[in-house]
């Protein structure tokens, strides 16, 4: 048996209502799906908030599916579209409280890529190419998977993870 069948038919329970299929979806995607919302994000809070509103739409949404992509693919394509509207509306960030502060030494992250996090320099990207970058970068997705999540051509996707690539080079090497 095939996962994609596998997915199909525990969607199809979530549609009936049955909440341990719900349960079931979670844990085979929740870390995956973590993993995107924290990069599109920026902070962990805000991404768990997402992942929960995307389980919600997801629960209230499954009898949508109709089969045109995988589960994890339209999963992600839930997911993008709950980050999308909380990240449009969101208020901008409040100043940290002093024990809450980061602290000011780099991280080993930050040591590889020249002082710079993973996030901040994907946080650099515009949008577009910040998308496609997470979702093949952080996520593993192929090039037609991400095209299904995003609702473009595969030739963008490629165009924008280029631009994303170029950009990111730039970064590390400080042009």
């Amino acid at each position: 048996m095939k996962r994609t069948d596998a997915d199909a038919r525990v969607l199809s329970r979530v549609a009936d209502g049955d909440t341990a299929a719900l349960t079931e979806l979670y844990e085979r995607y929740g870390e995956p799906l973590f993993a995107f919302l924290l990069r599109l994000a920026g902070d962990r809070g805000t991404a768990e908030e997402i992942l929960q509103d995307t389980m919600l739409a997801v629960w209230r949404s499954a009898g949508t599916f109709q089969r045109r992509s995988s589960v994890s693919t339209w999963l992600f394509g839930v997911a993008r579209r709950q980050a999308h509207n909380r990240l449009r509306t969101a208020a901008p960030p409040q100043a940290a409280e002093p024990y809450e502060r980061a602290d000011p030494l780099p991280g080993p992250e930050e040591l590889a890529v020249g002082g710079d996090s993973l996030e901040a320099l994907l946080a650099r990207l515009p949008p577009a190419q910040r998308d496609v970058a997470v979702l093949h970068f952080v996520v593993d997705l192929a090039h037609q998977d991400i095209a299904e999540v995003l609702g473009i051509p595969v030739g963008t996707v490629k165009s924008r993870l280029h631009l994303a690539r170029t950009r990111l080079r730039e970064s590390l090497h400080g042009q």
